[in-house]
């Protein structure tokens, strides 16, 4: 959170512009390209006999092959630029690192360094580049996952579906493509989208196309055959494009369709759409349809916010919020407002590269969300992540009964790297979302409860002191893929700050990106963990806590994690993440953190405050990483009152096979 930045909102209802047609004046598709009446039939039919005619009994299943398992001859490869992605329209939706200090060589990387980098228990394709979770869902006993995915290279382009199934969300088997770029309508890219699950068990996949112009369209396609559990082929609709740009939005600003609710009011659908106006206002358009074919724009917009710009990637779900309940269950996405419910509304700002969120009220007669305050509205209030994480997504697992959120976390090395390794990007943790009750004002997230499988070896240690300015070595044996959870105390009374000391005249001033990290001396922090850390900490990424006490009495915290002496390598960026994090009278500080070779994801208090960092040690990696507890304060004394540290085990990640 910028803490120093002064934001304003503005909440458009009645007064907001109408939106009441769908056409798109002045634009058609390019010549040669367009989509006759009596050719897309005539296309259907043609694949329609082919794949009967190549039906083959997959798992116990029929099914039909698919353009995807020749997925180099189905799409037309767009030659990848030197930068990570296209000049105008969408983001690419990456991250070419500024070196620190704006210089920087090209570091020696050797193969075992690479090699470790590989993670083992989080998604990540066999090769090539990955970017946004896509229409996640849950089909007759699979978990699937789709996702953005370049099958030519290591950077963004050629951007088709990837797929994958699960039945546990932690171990996953790769499926050929589920869509490539091979219509007009989606050459430039077959773009985010989401899954709506009808209840007569109809599967709907809605999706932004790129165009050969680079206008963005919302397309339909659906299984080609439902009988199928893996979901393996999928057809694109001969209505596409369902809709096109509105009149006042730009032709590259309307992108990444959200998974559909139900409004009790009409029994019609709803979606929602990213776009910004021309001031620059980040917005979030709705639509109604019976058929997902034909759609309504309603005359006013689900919400706006000034300032923050083009809104992605989407989100609107419902939360179970009652203080007398326990929380634990997550909703339907068609669940309808009422007592006990409340809706986030999530946008990946394209400004910024991260991830908003907000709690509030939807009202199903006008299709208008507003947040319970307007001063943490969706853009410029909460994040679910602080750290390397966007264009997430989530879906209702019917299973669990729990909404889980997935997010695109991005590499922090140049492209150059990226290249010598032969891919680019994974998927954080899948976690679980709930409504905090205890504080009612944000979300907890926790890694989905399967992870736990992974656990193997495990130490415990109870009630260490740790002394300012010390560094306790924990011996917990192989360090690169942990599952850690520790609580800690800090007698803040006992301390000079506690006896009067003034740290500053606004407790919340304290930003963790602007400090000194780690290595900065506080009288009440930082303290914390240094994972992946080499034995004599020249290379160490720190987790820690920093406590704050204002000269009105109030004591703030802050959650941070430091990257800046992750590795000797000079061609990265090293942040330091962080946020403050709600801590109730009578909690003591926790952390759960996951290290995953070059991914360390950290969730503090339950999950009320995360950070994903990405990583890339020179020197504490194989058996030569650490963890160590450390405490740079001044002043005050912190004991670890319990420390868990499991090894976590690899997870099952491969193609999939008929012999399964």
């Amino acid at each position: 959170m910028d803490d120093g930045g002064v934001h304003h909102t503005a909440a458009q209802g009645a007064s907001a512009p109408l939106l009441p047609e769908t056409n798109l004046k002045g634009w058609r598709p390019p010549a040669g390209q367009k989509r006759p009446s009596t050719l897309l039939p005539a296309i259907f039919l043609t694949v329609l006999i082919l794949s009967l005619v190549g039906l083959v009994v997959y798992d116990g299943q029929a099914s039909v092959p698919c353009a995807g398992d020749q997925v180099a001859a189905a799409g037309r490869a767009v030659e990848v630029s030197a930068t990570r992605g296209v000049a105008e329209g969408v983001s690419e939706k990456s991250n070419a690192p500024a070196l620190l200090g704006g210089v920087g060589g090209a570091y020696d990387w050797t193969n075992a360094m690479l090699s470790w980098q590989r993670t083992a228990f989080h998604f990540q394709p066999e090769k090539n580049w990955m970017n946004d979770p896509n229409g996640p869902l849950y089909y007759k006993g699979w978990y699937h996952l789709f996702y953005q995915w370049n099958p030519h290279g290591a950077v963004w382009g050629n951007i088709s579906w990837g797929h994958a199934v699960s039945r546990d969300l932690i171990h996953w088997l790769h499926l050929p493509p589920a869509m490539v770029p091979d219509h007009w309508y989606d050459i430039n890219g077959v773009w985010s989208g989401s899954a709506t699950q009808l209840p007569d068990g109809r599967i709907v996949m809605l999706y932004t196309g790129s165009t050969e112009d680079g206008v963005q369209v919302q397309l339909l396609a659906e299984p080609a055959d439902p009988s199928d559990p893996l979901l393996r082929c999928w057809v694109k609709s001969e209505s596409n494009p369902i809709l096109v740009p509105p009149p006042g939005i730009g032709l590259t600003d309307f992108r990444d369709p959200t998974t559909a609710w139900l409004n009790p009011t009409d029994k019609a659908w709803r979606i929602a759409i990213g776009s910004k106006d021309q001031e620059h206002a980040g917005l979030a358009l709705v639509y109604r349809t019976k058929d997902f074919v034909r759609y309504d724009p309603l005359p006013t917009l689900m919400r706006v916010v000034s300032g923050t710009g083009m809104w992605e990637c989407v989100d609107f779900y419902p939360v179970a919020f009652d203080p007398a309940a326990s929380g634990e269950v997550g909703l339907d996405t068609s669940v309808p407002p009422g007592p006990g419910v409340k809706h986030v509304l999530k946008t990946s700002l394209d400004d910024d590269r991260h991830d908003y969120y907000a709690i509030g009220t939807y009202d199903a007669e006008t299709d208008r969300w507003t947040p319970d305050d307007e001063a943490i509205d969706v853009g410029i209030g909460l994040r679910y992540d602080y750290g390397k994480f966007y264009a997430s997504k989530t879906f209702y697992d019917p299973v669990r009964r729990r909404r889980v959120l997935w997010g695109w976390i991005g590499e922090s090395d140049s492209e150059r790297v990226d290249i010598l390794k032969g891919w680019s990007s994974l998927q954080s943790i899948p976690r679980s979302v709930l409504m905090d009750t205890k504080t009612g004002s944000n979300l907890l997230q926790w890694p989905v409860v399967e992870v736990e499988n992974l656990r193997m070896r495990g130490k415990h240690f109870d009630g260490l002191a740790v002394q300012p300015g010390s560094v306790v070595p924990l011996d917990v044996g192989k360090a690169t893929q942990l599952d850690i959870e520790a609580v800690f105390h800090v007698d803040v009374d006992a301390s000079a700050a506690g006896a009067g000391s003034v740290v500053g005249a606004d407790a919340s001033s304290y930003n963790c990106s602007a400090s000194a990290g780690a290595s900065g001396r506080g009288l009440l922090g930082p303290f914390g963990l240094l994972v992946l850390a080499d034995e004599g900490l020249s290379e160490q990424t720190a987790v820690y806590f920093y406590l704050v006490k204002g000269a009105d009495g109030k004591l703030s915290t802050h959650f941070c994690q430091d990257a800046f002496r992750s590795s000797k390598a000079n061609d990265l960026v090293k942040p330091v993440y962080g946020s403050s994090v709600p801590v109730l009278d009578g909690e003591d500080l926790s952390v759960r953190i996951l290290v995953d070779h070059s991914i360390v994801e950290s969730f503090a208090q339950g999950g009320r405050t995360c950070i994903t960092s990405r990583v890339y040690p020179t020197k504490a990696i194989y058996d030569n990483a650490r963890v160590f507890l450390f405490n740079n304060a001044t002043s005050v004394n912190v004991t670890a009152k319990s420390i868990k540290i499991w090894e976590l085990n690899s997870a099952y990640i491969r193609p999939y096979s008929n012999s399964l």
